[in-house]
């Protein structure tokens, strides 16, 4: 640990801070609450939903303004994730993914003339990001991918399928890893920038999920698909590295969605305690539930602090490997844990469709499962301490 970080940490919320919150929090009450549960029956990706984001600048938070976004900081990134994961986990983790992992490999491993090419058209939402590191057989073993990338004078050709990808159908550009040497060898694979419109880039199957169903997974296809050298992000080679350190930054967004999710089921569960009477008095009087409010309450405040001191080592570019997993673990398994003592709270009613912790309880899961499980999250950290 760094005795020093909790030190110069300021856990007071700047101004900024708390009207980039409430702006996230109006928008989500007022443009996705009336349809969160159609678009999770119909499992509709609402593409116009993200467009309206764009124009509030929150499809491109951390972005530089000389890109065309909003250029604010990681604590800002998080409370926008996390006042829409409030309300639903599907437009969070949309949103998540699609600021955290292509527009931000860009932003962090493009030369200029990318970054002025495709920066501007992500940030506003003209375009949806997509990342694709993920295939069939290997998930979390990443140095095994199928995916292939082979030079053929100034061009790249790649062949291979890319599975559980956000956005996979309907991103406009995507950000891809591919093998670009031997199986398992040092310095495998390498990052490209493929556009939609690419001959040979297709989509495949669209996964039909138990929770996050409004944010689209779905498969990227390439088959013979032929993209310029200038299309090559960073170093050949480099592609896996990059990627560790997208999702160093990727880890703390999904703590911040996770921590949303946990605060909206939380938060059901405090009013309904409130105004559910049984026995003549509010069940939130009974010890069997306002203990449950308490464990609540109090892992929600560990998970806060996780992810805030993650988003301060990460402002000041200090080495946050460790933190970053930390946040992603504990805020996870807190949003599962808490949307299960919900529905509990709720009995009978939190089991339905008409409350609105079962949607919290499904969509948790992914939760301890995307951007890298939470056993995987145990082995970087574990490789952090026995440093």
């Amino acid at each position: 640990m760094r005795p020093q970080t909790f030190a110069i940490m300021n856990f007071q919320q700047s101004e900024l801070t708390q009207q980039v919150a409430h702006t996230a929090r109006d928008f989500a009450i007022q443009y996705i609450k009336p349809h969160l549960m159609e678009w999770d029956e119909s499992q509709e990706f609402p593409v116009h939903i993200f467009k309206e984001l764009g124009k509030l600048g929150m499809m491109g938070v951390l972005v530089p303004e000389e890109y065309g976004g909003a250029g604010l900081s990681y604590f800002e990134y998080n409370v926008i994730i996390q006042e829409i994961s409030k309300v639903c986990g599907s437009v969070g983790l949309s949103l998540a993914a699609h600021n955290s992992l292509c527009t931000g490999h860009i932003m962090a491993f493009g030369n200029e003339e990318q970054k002025k090419k495709y920066l501007p058209k992500l940030a506003t939402a003209e375009f949806i990001g997509a990342w694709g590191l993920t295939e069939a057989n290997t998930g979390s073993d990443a140095g095994n991918m199928k995916t292939t990338a082979v030079k053929e004078g100034d061009d790249w050709i790649l062949n291979g399928t890319k599975c559980w990808i956000t956005h996979g159908k309907s991103g406009d550009v995507a950000v891809v890893i591919c093998r670009t040497g031997e199986p398992r060898a040092k310095d495998n694979s390498t990052a490209f920038i493929v556009d939609r419109n690419t001959p040979g880039f297709s989509a495949g199957k669209k996964e039909n999920k138990l929770g996050m169903r409004a944010s689209e997974t779905a498969e990227m296809i390439f088959d013979n698909c032929r993209i310029p050298d200038t299309n090559r992000l960073g170093e050949v080679g480099a592609g896996f590295k990059q990627s560790m350190k997208i999702l160093d930054g990727g880890r703390i967004s999904i703590a911040a969605l996770s921590l949303g999710i946990a605060k909206g089921a939380y938060e059901a569960s405090l009013q309904y305690s409130k105004e559910r009477y049984q026995f003549d008095q509010p069940i939130s009087s009974f010890q069997g539930i306002s203990f449950k409010l308490a464990d609540m309450a109090t892992e929600i405040e560990a998970a806060e602090l996780l992810i805030q001191q993650a988003c301060d080592l990460k402002i000041k570019g200090l080495p946050m490997t460790k933190e970053a997993a930390m946040a992603k673990y504990f805020a996870s398994e807190v949003a599962v844990k808490v949307s299960t003592d919900a529905i509990q709270i709720f009995g009978g009613y939190g089991y339905t469709k008409d409350f609105p912790v079962e949607k919290f309880y499904r969509d948790s899961k992914l939760c301890t499962i995307g951007e890298g499980t939470s056993e995987i999250q145990k082995l970087v950290i574990s490789r952090e301490v026995l440093k």
